[in-house]
C-alpha cells in the first residue's frame, strides 16, 4: 500500500497528428496524451495526480515551474522533434539529472531530449504493416513487468528492429518479436545523474494500443519504478570551493588561473 505522497506525473504529447490524421483522430480523438492519463488515474488512483502538456502550449507546457512539480515525466513524440525548443530540452534534461523519472515512448527514441541524455543516435530500422507484435518478458521480478505474464501480445503494430542505437541498456526489461522476423529491445532502463529513464517501444498512433490493459498496466509501473529517490538540486553545478572552506585546513600552494570562488570555465 502507498504511504507516500502522490507521484505527481505530467503527460507530454505533440499533439500534432490527432489533430491532422483522421486516422489517428478516430482513435484519440483527444489526443494520446488523454488516454495515457486515464489508463493512468484508472490504476493508480489516489496515488497519482496527473497533468498533461502539448508542443503548441507556451513553452511546450514544460515551464520551470510545471517541471518543478513534475516527479514522472512520459513523452511522446514523432513529427514534431524538431520544433521543440533546445531551452525546454536543456530544462528537462537538468531536471532528470536532479532525479526526475523520464519514460520514453514510442517514436520518442528520435526526440532530442532521448538522443541528448542517452548521447548515441537512437536510430532503427522500421516497417508499417500492421504487423503481430510479442514483447517478452527478459526481467521477470522487476517493479515495471509486476501484474504481467510471460509476454504481451498486440495484434497490429508498427515494426521497429534491430539494430538500435542505443547504449547498453542498465536494464533489459522486453525483447520483442514482430510477425516479420525481427526482433528489437522494447523496454530498456538506463540511470542520468540521480533520475531513472524508461523507453518503452509500444505506441505507434494508428494503433488504439493504449487502450490495452497490459500496456496501460506497464506504463502505470514504469510510473511507480521511475519516481524519484531523491534530488540532487546542484547535478548541473561545479562550484568553486575556496581554500578557507575546504573541509580540512590547508594552504594554497602554486598559480591559479582563477581568483578564489571564480566561476571555471564552461
Amino acid at each position: 500500500m502507498q504511504t507516500t505522497s502522490p507521484i505527481r506525473v505530467t503527460v507530454w504529447n505533440e499533439f500534432v497528428h490527432e489533430v491532422k490524421n483522421e486516422v489517428v483522430k478516430g482513435i484519440y480523438p483527444n489526443g494520446i496524451h488523454a488516454v495515457i492519463a486515464e489508463g493512468l488515474k484508472e490504476l493508480l488512483g489516489e496515488n497519482v495526480i496527473v497533468n498533461t502538456a502539448t508542443l503548441e502550449e507556451p513553452e511546450h507546457g514544460l515551464t520551470e515551474a510545471s517541471l518543478a512539480e513534475t516527479d514522472v515525466l512520459l513523452w511522446w513524440g514523432h513529427c514534431a522533434h524538431g520544433k521543440v525548443s533546445d531551452e525546454v530540452v536543456d530544462r528537462v534534461q537538468e531536471r532528470v539529472l536532479q532525479g526526475m523519472g523520464l519514460i520514453v515512448l514510442h517514436s520518442g527514441h528520435f526526440s532530442k531530449i532521448f538522443k541528448r541524455l542517452l548521447g548515441t543516435s537512437c536510430a532503427l530500422k522500421w516497417r508499417e504493416a500492421g504487423e503481430r507484435e510479442r514483447l517478452w518478458v527478459c526481467s521477470p521480478g522487476h517493479a515495471i513487468v509486476r501484474g504481467l505474464g510471460e509476454c504481451i501480445e498486440l495484434p497490429e503494430t508498427e515494426m521497429y528492429g534491430e539494430p538500435f542505437g542505443i547504449p547498453t541498456p542498465d536494464e533489459q526489461i522486453f525483447i520483442s518479436w514482430f510477425e516479420g522476423g525481427e526482433v528489437f529491445r522494447s523496454g530498456c532502463t538506463w540511470r542520468r545523474g540521480n533520475g531513472k529513464i524508461f523507453y518503452f517501444r509500444p505506441g505507434h498512433e494508428t494503433y488504439p494500443i493504449y487502450y490495452n490493459p497490459q500496456v496501460r498496466q506497464v506504463l502505470a509501473n514504469a510510473v511507480e519504478w521511475a519516481r524519484p529517490e531523491g534530488m540532487w538540486t546542484n547535478a548541473l553545478k561545479a562550484p568553486n570551493v575556496p581554500v578557507d572552506q575546504a573541509p580540512e585546513k590547508i594552504v594554497a600552494k602554486g598559480a591559479s588561473v582563477h581568483k578564489a570562488g571564480e566561476q571555471g570555465y564552461r
